[in-house]
């Protein structure tokens, strides 16, 4: 049974009608004739009742043409997911995260990706959540890392979450160590220290001036305004601390002290999104892939 004469076999019952059918499937009607007995010869069977001007399914060709619609679709399904991976060799994907994640997640899997997928042009845009859903709502970007929840109102999105990160304090190792040295500090010991602040509407503001909030006192800014890479470097200078996720702290260099947060602590739930109306291309799906690799 051939490949070929199942889609003659198909186009014939879906048309009633042999030339019509030639016609479909672009081939002379006396070679697409040829292939149907040929195909009614292996089975033992006829398929079609012939009358003059009037053509018919047997029981036999009944029963096979479900059979031979699922097979012609799954090799369908097939073409085309070849024909996509090998799509891989050039195109883009554009990518949201917050600086905090581009800084600590990413350059590993980026590097893993591009490595595997050279002609893949990998476009990041850099902002807060609130930025990152609007661009995705809009179609500018095909994947974003947000924090969660996600800001309200929100646009109809997918989200997965890919993990969970802890906060720490960062300190110059030339200033007094918050919490007078103690090896993990309370949000309650950040009363009275010069916070390092990051701009508005950047998620980890919101959750730090929050949490102080919530301990009731107002957080003291010595300077504010700044994106991941000022905000460490402000630190590192000792105008004050700052309340930063572990992965960046961790990649920060041994000039920072790093002290954990007292539990229960703070941290971020960190979820991949894409708009719900329309799914992510082959290689955003590919890179998505592989970030879900990389946290195990």
């Amino acid at each position: 049974m051939q490949f070929q004469q199942l889609q003659y076999f198909v186009a014939v019952a879906e048309t009633r009608h042999f030339t019509r059918a030639a016609e479909l499937v672009h081939v002379a009607q006396p070679s697409l004739s040829q292939q149907i007995r040929a195909l009614e010869r292996e089975l033992g069977v006829d398929l079609f009742l012939r009358a003059r001007g009037n053509i018919s399914l047997t029981d036999a060709g009944e029963a096979l043409l479900p059979l031979a619609r699922r097979i012609l679709a799954d090799a369908d399904t097939a073409r085309h997911e070849v024909q996509e991976l090998a799509q891989l060799k050039r195109g883009r994907v554009r990518l949201g995260a917050t600086p905090s994640l581009c800084t600590g997640l990413l350059p590993d899997v980026l590097r893993s990706f591009h490595d595997r997928y050279p002609g893949i042009q990998l476009m990041i845009e850099e902002g807060g959540s609130h930025d990152l859903v609007r661009e995705l709502a809009r179609g500018a970007l095909d994947l974003a890392l947000v924090v969660l929840p996600l800001p309200a109102p929100a646009p109809a999105l997918t989200t997965v979450e890919l993990l969970r990160e802890e906060l720490v304090v960062v300190s110059s190792q030339d200033a007094p160590a918050p919490g007078r040295g103690r090896k993990s500090v309370r949000i309650s010991d950040l009363e009275g220290e010069r916070l390092v602040m990051f701009r508005h509407g950047y998620d980890l503001r919101e959750l730090t001036v929050a949490a102080c909030r919530g301990e009731g006192f107002e957080p003291d800014f010595a300077v504010e305004g700044g994106e991941m890479d000022a905000v460490l470097g402000f630190v590192r200078a000792g105008l004050g601390v700052a309340v930063v996720p572990w992965m960046v702290a961790h990649r920060a260099g041994a000039d920072l002290r790093v002290t954990p947060l007292a539990k229960p602590g703070l941290s971020r739930t960190i979820a991949l999104a894409h708009r719900s109306d329309v799914a992510p291309p082959r290689a955003a799906r590919e890179l998505q892939r592989m970030l879900f690799e990389g946290r195990e």
